[in-house]
């Protein structure tokens, strides 16, 4: 453990052994972000090379030349400071093996007087994403993905029935795996049920089971897919497709925990954590008679809005790479400037998925390395257009000038070139940058 050494005998030697305690990296910080204390953990992920201590937490983590909040992101710290509660947030932190998801939660320690003296900083890194092309899982770092991964680690260790909202293509299954992956449960089965199509007969069937004998073709006793989720999680994908007729028999399963095989009177109990998933929009279909209010409040707990590709720009590049990486693993395939114009200018209604049925097909096409316009759907061929996307706006409405200056500050905390660089990508002189920044 290091401390500085001007602030060693300020600090209660409990606090400085508490961080030991800590198998996540973590840290003491005081209220103007400084690192007072690091634990063990904490050196050796973001390096024990060069000091730590008494520098700032945004310097170290993020690279910032101020505080999280004032560079566009939520802040941990000064959250806690305003409402003297604990605090959590994700974000993206700069360490030795690169950018990573890192869940960040701050505790407040107060002094005799009842004031905040100090901050403990918690530090976990996600298991189930990844901010670099990857051969598996999740794949982000866009404030959109970020919003929506960080729900995902609240519930995920939680019991809670989550229901996962969204466009079709948006990877709804993969955010149910990585729930199941991040829960208690994670050494159980993961077990997904497609809910579209299944008839009333077969909905039983594949869901409860059955005994010989039960229908035309039962030929042996088959267990189901509850009684196969024993000890893990089950996956209903597209529940809103579920008949009427149906969700009535599911919601006797999730109200009273058991469930018969077709043909048996024996009532078996259930062992399994609920996710379901659905692109359709429940509650307008309750609001008009076609899915039950009842079923509907008991799968929906903990909604979980999953981000369009449009929503998502910045993640993009980071997909185009993961997906070839995936769809053609032993070539070494890119895109030209003027292919990826083209893809950052279509609008995606199939999301991801339809992202990698372009790029799949692509790949056959070109017979080389470099995947260019020519190799491209139509569709996409024709996707550029002269305008841009739409700007989101809030319900604040302030002064162009105060706007201007918010974005440059941002712009320059995150930044990694120098002034002279950053002048030229605004297109304004390097003299013109300094004045507004001091402004």
């Amino acid at each position: 453990m290091s401390t500085p050494s001007h602030d060693v005998e300020t600090i209660p030697q409990a606090l400085r052994e508490l961080l030991d305690l800590y198998q996540d990296p973590a840290i003491l910080v005081s209220q103007d972000y400084r690192i007072l204390v690091a634990n063990s953990a904490y050196c050796q992920l973001y390096g024990e090379q060069s000091p730590l201590t008494n520098r700032h937490c945004y310097e170290v983590s993020h690279h910032y030349s101020v505080p999280c909040d004032q560079a566009g992101e939520s802040c941990p710290l000064r959250d806690s400071l305003s409402s003297g509660q604990p605090a959590r947030v994700l974000h993206v932190h700069h360490t030795p093996r690169g950018d990573e998801h890192v869940d960040v939660e701050t505790h407040p320690i107060r002094n005799e007087q009842g004031k905040a003296a100090y901050f403990v900083e918690i530090m976990r890194q996600t298991r189930v994403a990844s901010t670099s092309p990857s051969e598996r899982g999740l794949v982000g770092r866009s404030p959109a993905f970020n919003h929506m991964l960080e729900l995902v680690r609240r519930v995920a260790p939680t019991e809670t029935a989550v229901l996962l909202l969204g466009e079709t293509g948006t990877g709804k299954e993969l955010v149910a795996q990585a729930i199941h992956d991040e829960s208690p449960r994670r050494d159980g089965p993961f077990v997904p049920v497609e809910c579209s199509g299944l008839t009333e007969t077969l909905f039983e069937s594949e869901l409860f089971g059955h005994e010989k004998g039960a229908f035309t073709g039962a030929t042996s006793r088959k267990p189901g897919l509850v009684e196969s989720a024993r000890g893990g999680t089950l996956f209903l994908d597209e529940v809103g497709d579920i008949p009427l007729s149906m969700q009535v028999k599911l919601l006797r399963l999730l109200e009273t925990g058991t469930y018969r095989r077709v043909g048996s009177v024996e009532a078996l109990q259930t062992d399994f954590r609920l996710v379901c998933a659905t692109h359709r929009k429940l509650k307008e279909m309750v609001e008009g008679g076609r899915f039950r209010a009842d079923l509907y409040y008991r799968i929906s707990s903990f909604p979980v809005i999953l981000p369009s590709l449009r929503e998502r720009p910045d993640d993009l590049p980071l997909l185009i790479d993961t997906v070839l990486r995936r769809v053609a693993p032993d070539r070494e395939l890119t895109l030209d400037k003027e292919a990826l114009a083209c893809l950052r200018h279509y609008d995606f209604p199939g999301n991801v998925r339809e992202l990698r049925n372009i790029l799949e097909r692509s790949s056959l096409m070109t017979d080389g390395d470099i995947i260019s316009v020519r190799h491209l759907p139509e569709d996409c061929q024709c996707g550029i257009s002269n305008h841009e996307g739409p700007l989101t706006l809030g319900s604040e409405i302030i002064p162009l000038e105060e706007m201007e200056q918010r974005y440059l500050k941002q712009v320059a905390a995150r930044f990694k070139g120098d002034r002279r660089e950053l002048a030229e990508r605004l297109g304004i002189s390097e003299r013109t940058l300094y004045r507004k920044l001091k402004i």
